[in-house]
């Protein structure tokens, strides 16, 4: 006889699958001890009817809100929230509106977590559990582009071999036994997949994650890179990957077993404080990864403190520490373990009358491995990785030597083992160590550099293709623009948010560790440049529509149809517009929450011009040369040999402001003069050149003098033939300069200074492949210096590591900083680990991070800080005190292991890379930061050929504080909108805007017309109130938890806080998504289990 429930199960699964044979399946795998339920059983438990109702006619008479606040209260709990509502309507709500049975809410909620089906298979207490964990690690590109991964397509670089085949094989495999299990990871390979198969292989794919089976963990649309990835790329990439693990995939009203709770970061080349802290926010209960220094890697295993609890952010307290555990072997099989087609170990063969036979032999070899690997972690669970790169393509083999390996250890517990092996995931390996209750360590620094022997640092890669890294910047910037104005202008069309959501998949398949890092072959350099240029030409059409929609809005009366481009090519001064236009508007659009001023350079073919704003009033304006450097540049096909140079002033936030540009005959605007002065300023800021050298030798700057020496500089590329770890060369992972030094390229620089109204500029020639600008611009205060680096050369048959170095004679006694994916700031010191004791055999190498945004050297004594601003990801370091180096370009020459070399080249010559850096002196990290913000999001710059009336158009009627930066602001499911704010400060950096504060949404996005919000994890996908996470006992008691205070509208946020919403507008309803149940099946959380109850109390006069 079924309990009851039992027979709630039938009914869950009846439901969902509307078969009575895949109920009867399902039951045989959950309860095998039990009679299988007949047919007519199964109609009987399931004689209600389904727990929803079909839409009743009529008009409602309860209002929206009544009803919104009842179904949100079945993912918020009643505790906190005082309904108001009469029982009457309560019933009404629940009954005709909601459309609920009361009954089967009931019986669903009987089952107890202690009944549901146990996901993970049973470790045994006193033995050693070996937890095996088949996977396969599959980059969405590297050594082939995404598609070719996908299908199997064969290329020189790699064997046959597709995804398709694994999730296909795997499934199937799976299917035929409840004991296997395997981890999905990226869900770029899951949703291509998913969008091929058919209702039977999908249903199939998804009993098996209901099931625990399948377990889909980091969930990301790839596995990121954790050095050159900016937070807000790695949040959106995580964000998408969710929305396809979770939403399409999986029915959200029967549960989120899809929903990732584990970091797998497998193979990026080191790790950040700020990606496990993201992942702490989205709820993650564990991080696992491999790829660590190798002598930190010893000293763990050495001191049994291979698994820690991770205190990833200083200024967030609790919610971003982070359980982390560092792999054994790697994410490899154990090594004559790898049963796979594209492996050639022995098969265990258990014949034993086969002169082969080798089961002893094998258990023996697996044994002594295991007997390692435990004596390198403190409980008595270990995890044991079954996979290598796209493995699974014929999973039958993996799954039946698996089989024969765990028979055969398992077989010796007779004879008194304790080694008790099993299937399982990362989800219960960590739930058994957890269970364990012991006290863990802690770490609060990072994982960088990684070097994986004396002589290889993997931080070539901080810059490694130079001109990839600033392309995926410009996009994320687009990204942004794109998203924001979809939402001002409410974008409905569905092509054009289909064009949105494509460029948004192509930044996430950026952030893919072998993509924004550089590591990845020619070829598939080439296809991910290719997606993004594609993507951010789809989304060209969203700000023409939304700019015509928002002046349409602004004035029934004003009808426009106006067609907006960007320039992409303004870094090589091109721009067809501009130069064949002699009239045209400038249309700029401010991505910030504040307003903010930006100077606008375009390529003119004409000398004198007029600039008009919006109240018609003339804008001034100055003509620039463009740098002869530039102009020599072979593929540049332009013939506009100066630009034009505005200032647009007070853009409103999130508004768009344009300008009308006339060709002119009078010279009626400031030109630019040469002069034999070798210094530069605008009142403010002041750039003073050594007249022998030609370079810099004192800057100016907020009252202060600060004698500098800048100059771009290169190191020799170690080559050697990589058989051993001496031999090691620099490629596209590793930086290995030779021991000769740096090397200067030019001992005088050749100069020419142009000064005009707006601007002053410094061009400098330093030789043929390296110049650079120095600019200062009025009413700014800091310095650009504007590089430019290319074609490297190498016909002397060595490759080159360019730097741009910074000399200061600061005393910053060997302290530098960088930032952590462009949030926290991280001490770094020279020669130094803080958790191991650092053997230095590389000096230079070891010494580089990687600088997302912002570099810096102080001097406590003096009070001074010297920061350097990049647009790009690069590798820095401080190798003297009072100096700053940023490498800008490599191209170096060792063919490695995917038969290429770094060698970048276009046209036929070496690639020509160029940046710029923001140079910054003095005491204020707020104005860095809120810098920082006018750089990465940039105010985008469209252009309209012909004549048209300048207008400005406001997104936002307030400004959000200073200290508070809008993140996000995208179109989200079912109507709502998606924003994310954040406060840019940490604690202690600022007297005054350190401080926490409170900001009300619905002022400040008035002009959207908010009606209700609630508040998400950082991904967006699950209300943080359903969010529970793991609790890991550590020494430091002293960790703060973040509060999350709302006040109506008012939101709080404290220093480097994110807060994620979800917004309705214009009545349109947001829906919670609660977070996964033990048993993944249950509809609605056990908090809505106090109304259901009422209800039944109240429709069949009886307690419950």
């Amino acid at each position: 006889m079924a309990i009851v429930q039992q027979k709630a199960q039938c009914v869950l699964w009846f439901a969902e699958f509307e078969s009575v044979v895949t109920v009867q399946h399902n039951f045989r795998w959950q309860y095998p001890r039990q009679r299988i339920p007949e047919q007519r059983a199964i109609c009987c438990f399931h004689e209600t009817g389904p727990v929803q109702k079909n839409q009743s006619p009529g008009r409602p008479r309860t209002s929206e809100e009544k009803v919104e606040l009842l179904r949100l209260s079945c993912v918020r709990s009643p505790k906190n929230l005082e309904l108001g509502i009469p029982k009457t309507t309560m019933q009404n709500v629940l009954h005709k509106r909601l459309r609920l049975y009361a009954y089967k809410i009931q019986l669903r909620h009987e089952i107890k977590s202690e009944n549901r089906p146990n996901a993970c298979n049973q470790s045994i207490p006193g033995m050693l559990n070996v937890h095996l964990i088949p996977h396969s690690h599959d980059d969405v590109g590297y050594r082939k582009t995404v598609d070719q991964y996908y299908y199997g397509v064969v290329t020189k670089n790699t064997p046959k071999g597709g995804v398709q085949y694994i999730i296909d094989t795997v499934t199937q495999e799976l299917a035929k036994d409840p004991k296997k299990r395997f981890v999905q990871v990226e869900t770029e390979f899951l949703w291509k997949w998913w969008q091929e198969e058919n209702d039977e292989m999908r249903q199939l794919y998804r009993q098996l994650v209901d099931a625990g089976q399948i377990e889909i963990i980091g969930g990301g649309v790839v596995m990121n890179d954790e050095a050159d990835t900016h937070y807000q790329t790695t949040i959106d990439q995580f964000s998408l990957g969710f929305r396809y693990s979770a939403s399409p995939l999986l029915d959200e009203m029967l549960g989120e077993c899809g929903r990732p709770r584990i970091g797998w970061q497998i193979d990026p080349f080191g790790h950040s404080k700020e990606t496990a802290s993201i992942m702490a926010q989205m709820g993650f209960d564990a991080l696992f990864f491999a790829r660590l220094d190798y002598e930190d890697k010893q000293n763990r295993i050495e001191s049994k403190t291979m698994e820690m609890v991770w205190q990833a952010n200083k200024n967030l307290g609790l919610s971003s520490d982070l359980f982390t555990s560092v792999l054994y072997n790697h994410y490899s099989f154990p090594t004559g373990f790898c049963n796979d087609i594209s492996c050639s170990d022995d098969p265990f063969i258990d014949d034993k009358n086969s002169p082969d036979y080798n089961v002893d032999e094998k258990v023996t070899k697996f044994l002594d491995f295991i007997d390692d690997v435990a004596a390198a972690y403190s409980t008595d669970n270990i995890l044991i990785t079954m996979g290598q790169d796209f493995t699974y393509q014929s999973a039958h083999m993996n799954y039946k030597n698996m089989d024969k390996l765990i028979k055969y250890v398992n077989l010796l517990q007779k004879n008194n083992s304790n080694i008790n092996v099993f299937y399982s995931t990362p989800s219960c390996y960590v739930k058994a160590i957890h269970d364990a209750n012991q006290t863990w360590t802690t770490k609060s620094d990072d994982f960088f550099p990684y070097g994986n022997d004396p002589h290889s640092y993997w931080t070539g890669y901080f810059t490694s293709r130079p001109t990839n890294k600033r392309y995926e910047r410009i996009g994320n910037n687009f990204l942004q623009v794109c998203k924001q104005l979809s939402v001002l202008s409410r974008v409905s069309d569905k092509s054009l948010l289909k064009k949105l959501s494509y460029l948004g998949n192509a930044m996430a398949i950026l952030q893919h560790h072998d993509a924004i890092t550089g590591t990845d072959t020619q070829d598939v350099a080439d296809d991910y440049m290719r997606m993004l240029s594609v993507g951010i030409d789809k989304c060209e059409d969203i700000p023409t529509t939304a700019y015509n929609k928002m002046l349409s809005q602004e004035s029934s009366e004003t009808k426009t149809n106006l067609t907006m481009r960007s320039c992409l090519l303004l870094n090589i001064s091109q721009c067809d517009i501009s130069e064949s236009s002699s009239e045209f508007l400038v249309t700029i659009y401010n991505p910030l929450a504040r307003p903010t001023s930006h100077y606008v350079r375009l390529p003119v073919n004409g000398n004198n011009y007029v600039v008009t704003d919006y109240n018609g009033a003339q804008v001034p304006s100055q003509m620039i040369p463009v740098p002869q450097s530039v102009l020599d540049i072979p593929y540049r096909k332009s013939v506009a040999t100066q630009e034009l140079v505005f200032r647009a002033a007070d853009i409103p936030p999130l508004g768009l402001q344009s300008y009308k540009v006339s060709l002119s005959e009078n010279n009626s605007q400031g030109g630019s003069v040469t002069s034999n002065n070798h210094t530069i300023s605008n009142g403010d800021v002041t750039v003073e050149l050594d007249a022998d050298l030609g370079t810099v030798k004192l800057i100016s700057m907020n009252g202060i003098d600060l004698p500098l020496t800048q100059s771009i500089m290169y190191y020799n590329a170690f080559h050697g033939n990589d058989a051993e770890a001496a031999n090691i060369s620099s490629g596209a992972y590793i930086f290995r300069p030779t021991s000769e030094g740096v090397q200067k390229i030019n001992d005088k620089v050749n100069v020419t200074v142009y000064k005009g109204n707006l601007i002053e500029e410094i061009h400098q020639v330093f030789n043929e492949w390296v110049s650079q600008v120095i600019r200062v611009y009025k009413q700014e205060k800091h310095i650009e210096f504007d590089w430019m680096v290319g074609p490297i050369p190498v016909d002397d048959g060595t490759g080159k590591e360019v730097i741009s170095r910074f000399t200061t004679k600061l005393d910053s006694k060997g302290i530098f900083y960088t930032d952590a994916n462009g949030r926290e700031m991280q001490k770094r010191q020279r020669n130094y680990r803080p958790t191991w004791t650092w053997n230095i055999s590389e000096p230079v190498a070891g010494n580089y991070y990687p600088t997302t945004t912002r570099i810096l050297i102080k001097d406590e004594a003096k009070g001074l800080q010297f920061a350097i601003l990049n647009d790009r990801s690069q590798g820095g370091s401080s190798l003297q005190d009072g100096e700053i180096e940023l490498m800008v370009h490599r191209r170096v020459l060792k063919i490695q292991h995917y038969n290429e070399a770094l060698n970048e080249t276009a046209y036929g010559a070496g690639v020509i890379a160029r940046g710029r850096h923001i140079v910054m002196v003095g005491n204020s990290s707020a104005q860095e930061r809120l810098l920082v913000q006018r750089t990465l999001l940039a105010p985008w710059v469209f252009l309209t050929p012909g004549s048209g009336n300048p207008v400005q158009v406001k997104g936002l009627t307030n400004s959000l504080p200073e200290n508070v930066h809008l993140l996000t602001l995208e179109p989200w499911e079912k109507g709502s909108i998606l924003i994310r704010v954040e406060h840019i400060m940490e604690n202690g950096e600022d007297p005054v805007m350190s401080q926490n504060i409170t900001v009300d949404l619905k002022e400040i996005l008035a002009p959207l017309a908010v009606k209700s919000f609630y508040e998400t994890t950082i991904d967006g996908k699950m209300a943080l109130q359903s969010m529970e996470r793991l609790e890991w006992r550590t020494a430091d008691n002293s960790r703060p938890h973040i509060h999350h205070n709302i006040n109506n509208f008012s939101i709080s946020l404290s220093p480097m806080q994110i807060r994620t919403f979800i917004v309705a507008v214009n009545h349109i309803a947001p829906s919670p998504t609660t977070a996964p149940s033990s048993g993944c099946s249950n509809i609605i959380r056990d908090n809505c289990l106090v109304l259901i109850s009422l209800y039944i109390s109240l429709k069949f006069n009886f307690a419950v």
